[in-house]
């Protein structure tokens, strides 16, 4: 076994510790998942199709959610193929996605299910090294992708992240969760535990977006071997860099996030409740494709009250127990499997009881840099931090351009308004079902609400 820079002790007590993102070195070197190729893969799982999303290569100033993308299901050979030019273009599953045009992506892809014939390649990767006794494989996500494919940029509502590149490089674009409000966080399309940016992070509209000019933007290029921590809440898109890309990832639960699923689950009532309601502006394709079905009422009711019993029975078991050091940024949920159960149960974060590490940085670890101005070209003074009312409350000008309708991101379509200047002159939009869902479950609306809710429990704060 590999002499690793840090005891999984210590790795833990970082993880608990930092506030921003790190990366860590040489804590994977012997993990047989680093064999994990996509041809190593291709030649385990044989003919086994997996669900690829496939994107069109763009320089639009919105962003490209999973509504937006087309479906194919697909060999890893087949993908492959299509991905190294070695198939025609005029049969199989990607025969109307050029490869010059398009982009492809197996995510989400549980490898508890990808691999349940194979139980014994859980065992490859190796999050006990983290701290986190028993953790593996079977609590972990696998990630195939070529070149231009990305993960819209969002936050996610629970616990932390710890991502492995295997094969090919990644460049992430991380947020601290103070940036929320620069940001424009909106809930459609909905996905329990994922609050999506309005905002195209690498093609930013500043005319639309102004606060995000302040948005402070930390940016890396994950390397084969590297493993990169991401701490609670903080934003981040994703984007293949390499032709042919794959990583590993598993999200860690942490003790606050019980009064999370309370957050959750009143977003989702709300949400279903207008989206369902017939309009004529609730047309658009709402529900993100990861979402099975739409719940009823009844069944979001239930949800809500069975995660405040959870925050309630929690408190009575630990009523005197101190609360753990808050993560700046709002309270919400995390992710789940295909049964609705939480993905990562085993070993919390925040749980350990070991002093705290005075500087761990180094060779071995070393924090993702700041770089903001240089991403985002602003030359505006950054006068101000970014605070939770900026993507409430209306910019000071609007644009005059064309607005965009994108299925999943405005409700009704909106007409063109000429021009690529911005205007002082305001405009007279009706406001729509998603425009209003974009205020009523907001972060910091749905946090309050939450707060308040738990209170009427005589709950305060169920950690």
């Amino acid at each position: 076994m590999a002499v690793k820079p840090f005891t999984p002790e210590e790795a833990r007590e970082i993880v608990e510790a930092v506030q921003k993102p790190v990366v860590f070195l040489g804590m994977a070197s012997d993990w047989p998942a680093l064999h994990w190729n996509a041809e190593h893969l291709s030649e385990t799982l044989g003919q086994k199709a997996v669900r690829f999303r496939i994107g069109k290569k763009q320089d639009n100033k919105t962003p490209l959610f999973e509504t937006q993308c087309s479906y194919t299901e697909a060999s890893l050979w087949e993908f492959l193929s299509w991905a190294k030019g070695r198939s025609s273009t005029s049969t199989g599953p990607f025969r109307d996605s050029p490869l010059s045009e398009h982009w492809a992506y197996a995510d989400y892809k549980y490898i508890a299910m990808l691999f349940e014939d194979k139980a014994s390649m859980f065992e490859d990767v190796v999050w006990s090294d983290f701290g986190y006794p028993g953790r593996n494989g079977r609590e972990s996500t696998l990630w195939i992708g070529t070149a231009g494919a990305s993960t819209p940029c969002h936050q996610d509502s629970y616990g932390c992240n710890l991502v492995l590149q295997v094969q090919g490089r990644k460049r992430w674009h991380l947020f601290p969760p103070e940036d929320t409000g620069c940001l424009y966080p909106t809930r459609i399309p909905y996905e329990e535990s994922s609050v999506f940016s309005r905002v195209s992070v690498v093609s930013p509209d500043h005319c639309r977006f102004p606060a995000f000019s302040r948005a402070r933007a930390h940016v890396v290029i994950l390397e084969p071997g590297q493993v990169l921590f991401v701490p609670r809440h903080w934003w981040h898109y994703v984007e293949s860099v390499d032709p042919i890309t794959v990583s590993i990832n598993s999200w860690i639960e942490m003790e606050v996030d019980d009064e999370e699923r309370v957050g959750e689950a009143l977003t989702r009532t709300i949400v279903c409740a207008l989206k369902t309601t017939p309009s004529s502006d609730n047309t658009d394709d709402w529900l993100n494709p990861t979402e099975e079905k739409v719940t009823s009422h009844d069944e979001n009711l239930q949800y809500l009250n069975l995660a405040v019993q959870a925050c309630v029975e929690k408190q009575r078991r630990l009523p005197n127990k101190p609360l753990p050091p808050a993560n700046p940024g709002r309270a919400q949920l995390g992710k789940r499997d295909s049964e609705g159960q939480s993905k990562c149960t085993a070993g919390l974060a925040g749980d350990s009881q070991h002093p705290t590490i005075t500087n761990p940085f180094g060779p071995h670890l070393v924090p993702v840099p700041l770089i903001s101005e240089q991403l985002q070209q602003s030359k505006e003074p950054r006068l101000k931090s970014c605070s939770s009312t900026d993507s409430i409350r209306e910019p000071s000008h609007r644009c005059s351009q064309e607005r965009e309708y994108s299925p999943g991101t405005g409700g009704a379509k909106r007409e063109d308004m000429g021009g690529e200047e911005c205007s002082s002159s305001p405009q007279n939009v009706p406001i729509s079902t998603n425009d209003l869902l974009e205020c009523l479950v907001h972060p910091e609306v749905i946090a309050m609400v939450t707060k308040l809710l738990m209170s009427r429990h005589s709950v305060q704060g169920c950690t």
